[in-house]
């Protein structure tokens, strides 16, 4: 499987790195990684015999995880780099929740593949970012959907 060397994700702040989808901080998670490929976003998942919905296909809330982590992922590394900074470097990366997430299944995943989602951003406020997101298994696209990401509010902070 191919890898993400400089994820967003790694950059984001421990308190927030507990996510079930994208947390490096959640051992049970699937620690999806996102990074660019050119101007898309790019995220590589293989789905384990677990995420089975039947024998042999992956079941689709794994799909939909992996459409939201990666939209919310894009549109960290999309205001990043608009900040001028890259994965790795030593600035303090934006994190992002979903306010909308839409995911069409167009064809059963099979599983024992690699899952590719590839992103598309489009920034449609300073605060607010869209991605166009489409799920692929080996060639196959098995899935599209969109999430839109706004900055997370200072609500969210517990502390």
């Amino acid at each position: 499987m191919t890898k993400i060397e400089n994820a967003i994700q790694d950059g984001y702040a421990d308190d927030f790195a507990w996510c079930y989808g994208c947390g490096r901080l959640n051992e049970d998670g699937h620690h999806f990684r996102t990074g660019w490929d050119g101007e898309k976003t790019v995220t590589y998942y293989e789905p384990s015999e677990k995420h089975t919905a039947i024998p042999g296909f992956v079941y689709g809330g794994v799909i939909a995880s992996l459409v939201d982590c990666h939209g919310t992922g894009s549109c960290a590394l999309a205001l990043y780099r608009k900040n001028g900074h890259e994965p790795g470097d030593e600035a303090e990366v934006p994190r992002f929740v979903t306010a909308s997430l839409n995911v069409n299944y167009l064809k059963p995943t099979p599983q024992g593949i690699v899952l590719k989602a590839v992103g598309t951003v489009e920034e449609i406020h300073p605060k607010k970012w869209k991605v166009a997101v489409e799920v692929f298994a080996g060639e196959e696209l098995c899935a599209t959907g969109e999430v839109v990401g706004v900055v997370m509010p200072s609500t969210f902070i517990t502390k």
